[in-house]
């Protein structure tokens, strides 16, 4: 009778954590139809941290009843689990410090799976996000484990839009007007792009002459642009500005 018990148990906790699973899947399935980019992720980082915090909490509660249908005493585990705890607690501060610091960066949205962000001195992508840690990839594909408690500000390189900053120099300090109109044209050119331009949000901004070296002047313009296509649309500006300048018989240094 006791083995039955302890089956049934078993049994309700692997339907509990199957029943759990497919009802965050088709919650993820019904939003996802109604959500989409930076909610999507974020969707995605919540359904992750969901599952791990129910897994645990379904095998915890069946473990204390099958130790109990084994004759057990739960209660004595309790008290003395609430002693150790307490002094693990004392012992284990950084650990309790990176869940509390996981779970107010899940709650307040500060950073998502597919982000590329700065945190704790590491730039890099968003692979996974746990109420522990923070795993980064950067450019050079190295991985970074980052707990949450060494967290303490985040710079978010892609949340809703960017700004392309570019920078272009000319040889001399003659007439800048003949540069400023290529910047404009290729802009414009840019704008019309069918591959780039729907990440492009917002008309080229010329802000004219940043720089007066000795060898020349120094401009600057910018894009608003769509976060992850930041970098793509510096380098086709340049590329295109390259023979914009060239055309217009515009010397650079």
């Amino acid at each position: 009778m006791r083995s039955t018990r302890i089956a049934v148990i078993l049994l309700l906790a692997w339907l509990v954590l199957a029943f759990a699973g497919r009802a965050i899947g088709r919650l993820h399935r019904v939003v996802e139809r109604r959500k989409e980019g930076d909610d999507l992720r974020r969707l995605n980082t919540v359904n992750a941290v969901l599952r791990n915090f129910g897994t645990v909490l379904v095998v915890l509660i069946a473990g204390m009843l099958v130790l109990g249908e084994l004759g057990v005493s739960v209660a004595p585990l309790l008290a003395t689990a609430g002693v150790a705890g307490l002094a693990i607690g004392f012992g284990a501060q950084s650990l309790i410090k990176d869940y509390f610091n996981g779970f107010f960066l899940l709650i307040e949205d500060q950073l998502r799976e597919g982000d590329v962000v700065e945190i704790a001195g590491k730039a890099g992508e968003v692979e996974e996000m746990t109420l522990r840690y923070v795993r980064l990839r950067d450019a050079d594909g190295f991985v970074y484990f980052i707990p949450n408690g060494e967290i303490k500000m985040v710079v978010n390189r892609t949340r809703a839009y960017a700004y392309a900053m570019i920078d272009a120099a000319i040889l001399g300090h003659h007439d800048v007007d003949p540069a400023l109109v290529a910047m404009r044209e290729v802009g414009e050119a840019m704008r019309k792009d069918a591959k780039l331009g729907p990440a492009i949000l917002g008309d080229l901004e010329i802000f004219g002459v940043e720089r007066w070296e000795l060898w020349g002047m120094g401009l600057r313009c910018r894009f608003k642009v769509l976060a992850h296509q930041r970098d793509n649309v510096r380098r086709e500006f340049l590329k295109r500005l390259a023979g914009a300048f060239e055309a217009k018989g515009v010397k650079s240094p």
